[in-house]
């Protein structure tokens, strides 16, 4: 399954060599050169993944990683921290931060491309199974009869609407971007745009009714289930 990767390193060699065996993998590769630059990216569209070089001009990877993981809107993104400082004080430190691996330079492209997989794999597989039912609150998603109850009464929503609904709730707390809730609804009863997002999540908090506090606005990103 191909992700969004972004890849936050400031020498150009490194990042054509990540992006193109990232690309030739399936996923689709952003490419900046400051950690400044990488937080403007990773708020205004979240990626599914980050490589982080720690020796950046500016903002250092750590101080990156730090910012990222205690912003609701990215906390989330997993992080695998790519770098020379390969001391074992270095290692620790970046993930106590919260990055989920950490690859030395020099690398092989190929174990750096196996370790990314494995953290999407693992973040992949903490989901619940398409057809799995959620409970979430006052909110009940049965996917096998495309039903949404609260409080154990029948909502009637659209495709559109229980599509965009059951996939946020299937990672409540996550901040999703409308370019991600199009990617995963598209397709439906309509032709997606991020404005028409905009309109279905009116829509879908007015019929979820005092449920509908559950689909939270996050400024500038998107939106999220509440936990």
């Amino acid at each position: 399954m191909p992700h969004r990767i972004l890849v936050v390193d400031d020498e150009q060699d490194i990042q054509e060599l990540v992006s193109y065996n990232l690309t030739k993998a399936g996923h689709e590769v952003t490419c900046v050169g400051t950690g400044e630059a990488a937080l403007e990216a990773a708020r205004s569209d979240p990626p599914d993944l980050i490589v982080l070089d720690l020796m950046l001009p500016g903002l250092s990877g750590f101080d990156f990683c730090r910012v990222v993981k205690n912003d609701p809107r990215t906390e989330a993104i997993p992080i695998v921290m790519l770098t020379a400082k390969g001391e074992a004080s270095d290692v620790v430190e970046g993930l106590n931060l919260g990055a989920d691996d950490y690859v030395t330079k020099p690398f092989s492209p190929q174990v750096l491309l196996a370790r990314v997989q494995a953290v999407l794999r693992r973040r992949q597989s903490a989901l619940p199974a398409p057809d799995q039912e959620i409970a979430l609150h006052e909110l009940q998603i049965i996917p096998a009869r495309h039903e949404v109850r609260v409080d154990g009464e029948r909502a009637d929503l659209t495709a559109s609407q229980f599509a965009i609904l059951h996939f946020m709730c299937q990672r409540p707390g996550w901040v999703f971007s409308r370019h991600q809730i199009i990617n995963a609804i598209k397709g439906d009863d309509y032709s997606v745009t991020e404005r028409s997002v905009d309109v279905q999540i009116v829509g879908l908090r007015k019929k979820l009714g005092e449920a509908g506090r559950l689909i939270e606005t996050v400024r500038g990103v998107g939106y999220r289930a509440r936990e």
